[in-house]
């Protein structure tokens, strides 16, 4: 079992954004200490109401306080940028971590996005699978030439290439079952969603499994699965004193979108006790310990990636958070794994 920690990037309007990334360098220096395995941080642009750093910049200024960790981006919205620039920039953030660097993919959900950047979201499959198949190419082939429907590449010879071989990591976000099935039809890890209930999860992971037999692929032998997370003393505190952030968050997922983006007819417009209900982990070390173990009973996940602040949460609260897990979770997830 492996631990990430996911860096916010999002703060409130008038929130001082040098300020933010300071904070965060403190927080990867806290979670290096104590004994996560990896850092990461994700992708939207327009986010009102929020203001947000971008991904690989914050991730470069990152890297240089994460020792061994692995880092990340989970995930980039590759339909929406060129394949091209995004093969070298990988490649960049492979090199600035000394191969340590992971690359999460997703297709994105919100129509702002698409319209700004002039996509039709109705192309999104079609511009990520052939953004992958240009930047492996880059990667690791001696002359490239590709003429697709979405991207054009001159006859050229590589030579930005990343430290890992063939490539970093890539791990696929999904929410809906389609976009779960098409992760294992390519072979791609899943990386399931911070979202879902674990009921849902469940089946969305059955599915996942088939679907990998069916296709004559190997199951990935590293499983990342991001969580909402709030450690405390006790249950009734961790509720407390995170319900101000995460409900104020969903409403904004609400507002997006994103409950729209998962199957059956989830909605994140409720009350927070239902919201929390089997999709946020909550409660004490003993609890927080108890719940892992069963991600990692049921569900088989071995990567476990916690998002544990969120816009307007005060650094005091994050660091606590970072140093409980580290003297009373950590250990003891390690020692069982």
């Amino acid at each position: 079992m492996k631990l990430g920690f996911f860096v916010t990037n999002q703060y409130l309007p008038g929130e001082s954004m040098p300020g933010k990334i300071q904070d965060s360098v403190e927080q990867v220096r806290a979670a290096r200490e104590a004994g996560f395995d990896l850092i990461c941080t994700g992708q939207h642009y327009l986010a009102a109401p929020y203001q947000m750093s971008t991904s690989f910049p914050l991730l470069a200024r990152l890297a240089a306080e994460a020792g061994d960790m692995e880092v990340a981006a989970t995930i980039i919205l590759v339909p929406l940028l060129n394949p091209v620039e995004l093969a070298e920039s990988v490649a960049t953030m492979d090199a600035i971590c000394n191969g340590k660097f992971i690359f999460g993919v997703g297709l994105g959900y919100r129509d702002e996005e698409y319209t700004a950047f002039g996509i039709q979201s109705h192309e999104r499959v079609g511009r990520l699978k052939e953004s992958l198949e240009i930047m492996k190419l880059l990667w690791g082939q001696e002359e490239v030439e590709f003429q697709g429907k979405y991207y054009q590449v001159p006859k050229i010879t590589p030579a930005t290439r990343p430290v890992q071989l063939p490539h970093p990591p890539i791990w696929v976000a999904a929410n809906n079952g389609v976009a779960i099935r098409r992760a294992a039809r390519w072979g791609y890890p899943w990386i399931i969603n911070p979202h879902a209930t674990i009921p849902m999860i469940s089946e969305q992971w059955a599915d996942y499994k088939e679907t990998l037999i069916r296709a004559n692929n190997p199951v990935p032998a590293t499983l990342p699965m991001m969580r909402e997370l709030y450690i405390a003393d006790n249950r009734e505190t961790a509720f407390i004193e995170s319900e101000p952030y995460l409900a104020s968050k969903y409403q904004a997922y609400a507002d997006w979108g994103q409950d729209k983006a998962l199957p059956g007819e989830e909605s994140f417009s409720v009350p927070y006790q239902d919201l929390a209900k089997d999709r946020f982990l909550l409660g004490s070390p003993d609890e927080v310990v108890s719940e892992i173990q069963r991600y990692e009973q049921e569900l088989d996940a071995n990567y476990l990636i916690f998002r544990m602040q969120w816009p307007g949460m005060d650094q005091s609260q994050v660091l606590k958070q970072i140093e409980l897990l580290g003297k009373e979770v950590i250990p003891r997830v390690k020692k069982n794994s």
